[in-house]
């Protein structure tokens, strides 16, 4: 297995309307060709195992062959990887630590956009899906998430739901992007990586507001670990 970087901007899969636009895995197949034939499950096409949102900077893991993939994807589904963020709030609160395990499913009239489970009337489609997210102040706004569950949106809504929604993300909360943001960012969420028994991703690059948070007219350029 090995990490790819995913910047801002640039999303993991083809877009619907632009399939043959730039994407993770058309870099991944134009630098490895020898992918293109493997028998990849449906979309973990590359061997790449997992998504993040277009917005997301931050690390990929791809699996070197069907086989590999399919045992990084059972450590998914067993909830044996912890997955670790960084966003910058769009609020503040008091209080530093936080663990949020309220349910999230499938928005009833809006495509592409999740809902927390608020009580037994809350309007949804689909089933819910149970899900957990730590959240821990790094400084001021900057904020940590740690996930072993999945679910689409999970860290957006959680963070959302206890009131540090993330600074530019209009579909829950976050308001504007702030003009001045780095190149691709529409919401500040950066994949640090993640870990588990025999699966790891491998330290990628991290964007300067990763570790000082984001502040008008600071540099967007990405630092080492």
């Amino acid at each position: 297995m090995r990490t790819v970087y995913k910047p801002a901007g640039l999303s993991v899969f083809p877009l619907h309307d632009d399939p043959g636009g730039d994407c993770v895995l058309a870099r991944l197949l134009a630098a490895e060709s020898a992918r293109v034939g493997e028998p990849w499950r449906p979309g973990f096409e590359g061997g790449i195992a997992h998504r993040l949102d277009r917005s997301t900077s931050g690390a990929i893991l791809v699996a070197d062959d069907p086989g590999e993939l399919e045992r990084i994807r059972e450590a998914f589904r067993g909830r044996a990887l912890r997955k670790t963020y960084r966003f910058v709030a769009a609020k503040d609160v008091p209080w530093s630590e936080n663990i949020c395990e309220v349910r999230i499913a499938h928005d009833r009239r809006r495509k592409g956009r999740m809902v927390a489970e608020r009580g037994a009337s809350t309007p949804h489609r689909g089933r819910w899906h149970d899900a957990r997210t730590r959240f821990q102040r790094v400084s001021g706004r900057l904020w940590q998430a740690e996930m072993r569950t999945g679910v689409m949106h999970q860290i957006r809504l959680h963070a959302a739901f206890v009131g540090i929604p993330l600074l530019g993300d209009r579909r829950y909360g976050g308001g504007p992007t702030p003009a001045g943001a780095p190149d691709g960012v529409d919401f500040f969420l950066h994949h640090l990586g993640l870990s588990g028994p025999g699966v790891a991703t491998t330290p990628v690059a991290r964007p300067a507001w990763t570790h000082s948070g984001w502040r008008p007219g600071q540099s967007s350029k990405s630092s080492g670990q």
